[in-house]
């Protein structure tokens, strides 16, 4: 059976400084970012635009200069809109090392006694401040930025332990967790299986639904339909390589899921609103 805990399992960082740091425009492979999830956490900030948020079934906007806090195993995607977005995804268990008084408040988090609000707004002045600094010494690495990037974590945590930024943590509704790891199934049978031919047939057995209930239930928890969503992922894979390797277009498209050169670059265009020139001219 496959871990549905996480379906992205990669060393973030080093293993000394587990922080991984991401600076998101129109022109990144992933700039839309499509549902995953992974066992560390993640600090998103808007420089720019606007981001349409998923945290699981709950959507909302953020705007520039707000601050999104997701927790380990949470299920989340991001639509931007004209966004400029940055990213931190790091280790909690970094925070257990060498201070037993700190670990202490740590443990409540990683062993989700409490969960941290999930949005931050300009309004709240000190964690924008915090986390901005945290950002920009992660983005420009001068000397000793490590030690700002700690000091700075452990600022936003006492911060949010201080002004009470947090729920007690409450057990979620059955029906809800059970919808939830239907869809992380889903994407995670995805994940491995997007270079061949699936059908509408096989994603809905991959969770035992009748195909018109999983489109219905699939829709319901993404807002887009399941074809859909599986051409995007195609869509990044591709749009990945073409920007990393020499391979031809015609190469790429048949490695990832596509047996129709038309049909990848119709589609291309559609889901990742490019212009002409980023596509490379088949061999």
């Amino acid at each position: 059976m496959q871990d549905l805990d996480h379906n992205e399992d990669r060393l973030r960082g080093t293993y000394d400084f587990p922080f991984e740091f991401h600076h998101i425009d129109q022109a990144h492979p992933r700039y839309v970012m499509s549902y995953h999830w992974h066992v560390e956490y993640e600090i998103i900030r808007i420089l720019e635009g606007s981001l349409t948020v998923t945290l699981d079934e709950k959507s909302f906007i953020a705007t520039a200069g707000d601050i999104i806090f997701v927790h380990s195993g949470i299920l989340h995607s991001g639509i931007p809109d004209n966004c400029l977005y940055q990213c931190i995804v790091f280790d909690g268990n970094v925070f257990l090392k060498n201070n037993s008084v700190c670990a202490g408040y740590m443990q409540k988090i990683i062993h989700q006694e409490i969960l941290i609000y999930h949005h931050f707004t300009p309004k709240h002045i000190e964690i924008c401040n915090t986390i901005n600094s945290l950002f920009d010494s992660l983005w420009k690495r001068e000397p000793g930025y490590e030690l700002t990037v700690i000091g700075q974590f452990y600022h936003f945590f006492g911060i949010i332990f201080s002004n009470h930024y947090y729920l007690e943590s409450i057990t979620r509704a059955r029906r809800d967790y059970k919808r939830i790891l239907q869809l992380k199934q889903v994407l995670d049978f995805i994940e491995h299986n997007y270079t061949g031919a699936l059908t509408l047939k096989q994603l809905s057995a991959s969770v035992s639904m009748s195909p018109k209930y999983f489109c219905r239930f699939f829709s319901e928890m993404t807002h887009q339909t399941p074809m859909d969503y599986l051409n995007r992922q195609r869509i990044e894979r591709a749009c990945y390589e073409i920007s990393t390797t020499d391979d031809s277009i015609t190469d790429i498209a048949y490695r990832n899921g596509f047996n129709d050169l038309s049909y990848f670059i119709r589609t291309f265009k559609n889901t990742k609103e490019l212009h002409q020139e980023n596509i490379r001219k088949a061999d």
